[in-house]
C-alpha cells in the first residue's frame, strides 16, 4: 500500500466583541483554510476572559473542521501502511484582552487543549499581535488596528513596542468610539448653544437616536457604550464630505487621524524604513479618515511606507500556529502580547 505524507494542521483562533472565528489550515498551505465561526462573544468575569466558555465554543468547532478534513483527504498512513486521524500540530490563539485579561486562558487552556485534541504546541495572543501577523506577517514593522478602540504595535523583531489600546475611557484616540464621542459632543454643544458645535451633527443625532436631551439617557445605562458611540462615527465622516462639508466633524477626522498617526511613531522601529499596516473596520470610512492620516503619517513617519494589510487578525493567527509548527516564529515572544507555553510533556 503506498504510503502519503501526514499533513500538518493547524488552528488559528480569533476572539473578539462579534463572536469567536475559528480556521483549519495545512501549515505548508496557509492560504487553504477551512472556517467556523460563533456569534457569541467569549465571557469576561472576574478571572478575566472565560476559559470554559471558550473552550465550550472552540472545541466542537476544532473537532467540526478537523472531521471535515478526514472526510475529504482521508485518514493519513504513516510508511507502514498503518492508517492514523489527521491531528493538529499548533494552536494560536488571538484574544481581544488577551494582555491584560488573560490570565485564565494562560493557566487553563495548555493543559485543556492537549488534553481535548492533542495539542503539544500553542501560542495565545493579544489581539494586536494576530493582527500585526495577519497584516505584516512575521517581519519588522508596524500596524495600527481601529476599530470601535485603537491600538498601535510595532517591533524589530527583538521586543514589541504598544502604544494606546486603551479603552475609551483611558485612550483608544482616533479610533470609533472616539470619533463618534467627539461627534456627539459637538452635537450637544450645537443643541445647547455652544461654541464648537455643529449644528449638521446634531441633526444626524436626531436622526439616528432620537431628541438630543434624551441621549444621556439612552448612552449612559448601555453596557456597550464603546460601540454605541463607534456607531456614530460614519455619520462624522458623512457630515465631512456632505455638501457643504461641516468644518467641525472634518475637523474630528483630522484630530483621529492625528492621534493615530502619533501612536504609528511611537511604535514604528526607529532605525531603517519602517512599513506601516492599516487594519480594521475604522478605515472602512476611507478617504475622509484615509486622506488626512496619510498626510499626518507623512508628516509624522517620513521614513515610514504605508502598505495593505495582507490579511485579517484570524489570517493572522493562522500564519502563528503555522510558525509554531514549522519552527519559525520570528516574532517576539512576550509573557501577555504573545505567550508561548513550553511544550506539555517535553
Amino acid at each position: 500500500m503506498r504510503s502519503r505524507r501526514r499533513s500538518s494542521w493547524v488552528l488559528g483562533v480569533d476572539s473578539g466583541g462579534s463572536g469567536l472565528r475559528v480556521a483549519l489550515a495545512d501549515a505548508s498551505d496557509i492560504g487553504r483554510t477551512k472556517i467556523a465561526a460563533s456569534r457569541e462573544p467569549v465571557r469576561t468575569g472576574h478571572a478575566g476572559i472565560d476559559a470554559a466558555h471558550l473552550l465550550e465554543q472552540l472545541l466542537p468547532m476544532a473537532r467540526a473542521l478537523l472531521g471535515n478534513a478526514e472526510d475529504r483527504d482521508g485518514a493519513a498512513e504513516d510508511p507502514d501502511g498503518a492508517a492514523y486521524p489527521v491531528t493538529i500540530g499548533a494552536v494560536a490563539i488571538g484574544a481581544a484582552g488577551m494582555a491584560t485579561l488573560g490570565d485564565d486562558l494562560r493557566a487553563r487552556l495548555p493543559g485543556a487543549l492537549e488534553s481535548a485534541l492533542g495539542v503539544r504546541r500553542l501560542a495565545l495572543a493579544a489581539d494586536a499581535v494576530t493582527a500585526y501577523a495577519g497584516a505584516l506577517g512575521l517581519r519588522p514593522g508596524a500596524v495600527v488596528a481601529a476599530g470601535t478602540g485603537m491600538i498601535a504595535l510595532g517591533t524589530d523583531l527583538a521586543a514589541w513596542r504598544r502604544a494606546d489600546g486603551w479603552g475609551h475611557l483611558l485612550g483608544d484616540c482616533g479610533g470609533g468610539a472616539w470619533i463618534g464621542r467627539a461627534g456627539l459632543e459637538a452635537a450637544m454643544r450645537a443643541h445647547d448653544g455652544r461654541p464648537g458645535g455643529s449644528p449638521a451633527l446634531l441633526t444626524r443625532v436626531e436622526a439616528v437616536f432620537g431628541p438630543a436631551p434624551e441621549l444621556p439617557g439612552l448612552l449612559y445605562p448601555r453596557a456597550d457604550r464603546p460601540a454605541v458611540l463607534a456607531s456614530f462615527a460614519p455619520e462624522v465622516a458623512h457630515c465631512a464630505t456632505a455638501e457643504p462639508a461641516d468644518p467641525v466633524a472634518a475637523g474630528i477626522l483630522r484630530d483621529a487621524a492625528r492621534h493615530i498617526a502619533d501612536a504609528a511613531a511611537a511604535v514604528c522601529p526607529p532605525s531603517g524604513a519602517c512599513d506601516v499596516a492599516l487594519t480594521g473596520g475604522l478605515f472602512k470610512i476611507g478617504d475622509p479618515l484615509l486622506g488626512p492620516l496619510r498626510a499626518a503619517l507623512a508628516e509624522r513617519l517620513p521614513h515610514a511606507r504605508t502598505v495593505s494589510a495582507a490579511g485579517d487578525p484570524l489570517a493572522g493567527a493562522v500564519r502563528l500556529a503555522a510558525s509554531l509548527a514549522t519552527d519559525s516564529l520570528r516574532l517576539p515572544v512576550d509573557g501577555r502580547l504573545l505567550h508561548v507555553p513550553t511544550e506539555q510533556g517535553s
